[in-house]
């Protein structure tokens, strides 16, 4: 098996604020040629799983979660989280031993920044205790469930005229009477 490659950061961006979002990339300022490789890693990290990533992805093949799904080793912006669900803006991310925690927050920043919420769960409490597991899964799409929610009323709230359909143009709504005079 070929040996996996780190990234390292320098000091100064383990400390900056998150990158600020443009215009291009789905808000992520990423070349082809970088979205290329990130999504060689991700199938490359999904051919050579760890048993943790292996167990929570057969659980969740299992489980019946309705319209919300999680697919494993997403590419989001310019990174690569274990787990993610698009629906519910929710990402999952396994910690092993290993890992570069500098490099855990500045990607935790950016996918906060635009919105994804992220769960961290330890490898060694996926094997040992999957029940738990699952079920600090469950609240978490609970209350993010729920988050949304009241973001969607409180837009609705602020936007009136956006939240009812528009009957004054054709073709929206039901057939209006002709008028004959």
């Amino acid at each position: 098996m070929t040996e996996r490659k780190t990234l390292a950061l320098n000091p100064e961006a383990a400390t900056a604020e998150a990158p600020a979002l443009k215009k291009r990339g789905r808000g992520w300022e990423i070349s082809d040629k970088r979205l290329d490789v990130l999504h060689d890693q991700a199938r490359d990290r999904k051919r050579h799983a760890s048993p943790a990533h292996k167990a929570l992805a057969e659980r969740f093949a299992k489980a019946d979660l309705g319209r919300y799904t999680f697919k494993r080793f997403a590419v989001v912006g310019s990174a690569i989280v274990d787990f993610n669900c698009h629906n519910l803006g929710m990402a999952i991310v396994i910690d092993e031993e290993g890992d570069d925690e500098a490099l855990n927050r500045r990607r935790d920043k950016s996918l906060e920044s635009v919105g994804i919420r992220v769960m961290h769960l330890k490898a060694a409490d996926i094997l040992e205790n999957m029940d738990e597991v699952l079920a600090r899964i469950t609240a978490g799409m609970r209350l993010r469930i729920a988050d949304k929610a009241e973001a969607r009323r409180k837009h609705n709230a602020e936007n009136p005229r956006q939240s009812k359909p528009r009957y004054d143009r054709d073709g929206n709504g039901p057939p209006r009477p002709t008028r004959k005079d």
